[in-house]
């Protein structure tokens, strides 16, 4: 009967999937003591060497954002900064605590060892209890998640909303309460807020409940809920629709080669073997989309589908007129991955199979991950703490700093802030305007006329060149800051660090 009415309404009144999957009590005390120490594993692996690489450019705008007083605050994120607007909120009650890296971090990894459960009950409700201890293991060593759980940035607290909001949409399909739909609205709105980029979920999960799922999107309780959730989300939209994709302008348009990387990226970072057997898996969970007649059994694999691919391709498309397509944007679409492998893993025959095909792919997923310990796949991590820690040490009184990128100032000034209070350290004069840090000192452009004024009454001008490399040298903006402060003065020295030039003129 419970099928009958699934397949003809796409509705389960009544009907809890955790009653159908209810197990004894000894099995529930098993998945719990079995979530646990999957959860404790993922802590051991995401509290490792947290503190150990340096900050690099995004993180040290992180904490320069949260670190705004309140009008400042609330400027930049409407000049520039809205997305990740729900991130920069937790990060500045955090920082009331500590502001060591680790600790800093600390918060990513909180929000992502959340993740652990939030996977699993997300694949019980999908498929059952142990496809969802198998995902929650799978995303534990995942060294795509692992990476964006040790960074001062949004991503981890990203997956984790996105995660609850399919977790409650699911839940309003099967049964729509006003707590199911309160939960869903909640969690999907604060999933945009933690990332612009959670908007194609939202698309994607009314895709698959308009076409695969037999209810209708746009009936009267559908239709309030993605009404209350645009309004909840307006204020997201009127920033995207005045700015436009302006502050993702330096995203370089994919080929091929990207597409390669972000598979690789996607399936845990250890080449084309790990690659190879999740691409199996995945193809073994999608299979009762192929021999099954039943809605029920359907749907769950064709919301993750949609889930997977419909971002995906979308910015893909779009990436012809305006690159878009940034790998790490796209780490929400991980579960809707490893959900359907864990399905896989499940559905391997006979039994006993299952236990190695698990090991295998947590082994090679472990060999990504301590890979990712060593060095970094996914992006060129500037040395900020070498450089910074530099120039104050080099420094002597009356020193001047000029920056390339408005935003470098930013991790300079959180490596300051760590600094003996005693040390010398350059006054700034791009970008400047105060004693204290503001909302222009991340967007505005350099007024030449003005530096160009100041600089005579310093001996010793450092410049920091960062992001500012072309075909025929550094951009414009660097030559003409390198000019000014080489008026009159030598360039006695130029240092590199990991992404970063700083150059001393004497």
């Amino acid at each position: 009967m419970i099928l009958l009415e699934f397949a003809k309404t796409g509705r389960l009144s009544g009907y809890d999937k955790d009653f159908v999957d209810q197990p004894s009590t000894s099995r529930r005390a098993a998945n719990a003591i079995a979530l646990l120490s999957i959860t404790a594993c993922a802590a051991a692996l995401r509290f490792h060497a947290l503190g150990a690489k340096t900050f690099w450019f995004d993180e040290g705008v992180s904490v320069g954002i949260a670190r705004l007083d309140a009008y400042n605050f609330l400027r930049i994120l409407w000049r520039r900064e809205a997305n990740m607007s729900l991130y920069y909120i937790l990060l500045h009650a955090w920082l009331w605590l500590g502001n060591s890296e680790a600790f800093i971090r600390s918060l990513s990894v909180i929000f992502a060892l959340a993740t652990i459960p939030a996977i699993y009950f997300l694949g019980r409700r999908l498929f059952d209890s142990r496809t969802g201890l198998v995902a929650a293991v799978l995303l534990s060593v995942n060294a795509f998640h692992l990476c964006y759980s040790q960074e001062a940035r949004s991503y981890s607290l990203m997956v984790l909303l996105c995660i609850l909001s399919s977790l409650y949409f699911v839940k309003t399909v099967e049964n729509q309460s006003p707590p199911n739909r309160r939960a869903y609205v909640a969690f999907s709105a604060l999933a945009v807020y933690a990332h612009f980029y959670s908007l194609l979920l939202i698309v994607a999960q009314y895709l698959s409940l308009r076409y695969f799922a037999a209810l209708q999107a746009s009936s009267g309780p559908w239709k309030r809920t993605w009404r209350t959730i645009a309004i909840v989300v307006s204020p997201i939209l009127l920033f995207v629709a005045t700015t436009g994709a302006g502050p993702l302008k330096w995203i370089p348009r994919p080929g091929l080669k990207d597409l390669w990387s972000f598979a690789i990226l996607m399936t845990g970072h250890d080449g084309v073997l790990l690659l190879v057997a999740i691409a199996v898996l995945f193809a073994v969970g999608i299979y009762p989309i192929i021999r099954s007649t039943t809605r029920e059994e359907l749907w769950p694999s064709q919301f993750l589908l949609v889930w997977l691919f419909f971002p995906i391709l979308v910015v893909l498309v779009l990436s012809f007129a305006r690159p878009l397509f940034l790998p790490r944007y796209f780490i929400f679409c991980l579960p809707a991955l490893l959900l359907p492998v864990s399905s896989g893993l499940r559905r391997i025959r006979p039994g006993w199979l299952q236990i190695p095909a698990l090991l295998l792919v947590v082994l090679l997923s472990l060999r990504g991950t301590i890979s990712y310990y060593h060095q970094d796949f996914d992006n060129e991590r500037d040395d900020w703490r070498a450089a910074s820690t530099y120039v104050l040490s080099q420094a002597q009184p009356g020193d001047a700093l000029l920056f390339h990128v408005p935003m470098g100032r930013m991790p300079y000034e959180y490596y300051h802030s760590l600094a003996n209070a005693g040390m010398a350290s350059p006054t700034v004069l791009y970008p400047s305007h105060g004693p204290r840090i503001t909302f222009l000192d991340f967007v505005e452009k350099p007024d030449y006329a003005r530096i160009s004024n100041s600089l005579p009454q310093y001996r010793r001008v450092w410049v920091v060149i960062a992001h500012a490399e072309t075909p025929d040298g550094f951009d414009l903006k660097a030559t003409s800051l390198m000019n000014l402060a080489g008026e009159g003065r030598r360039n006695a020295q130029h240092t590199i660090f990991n992404g970063i030039d700083l150059f001393l003129y004497q």
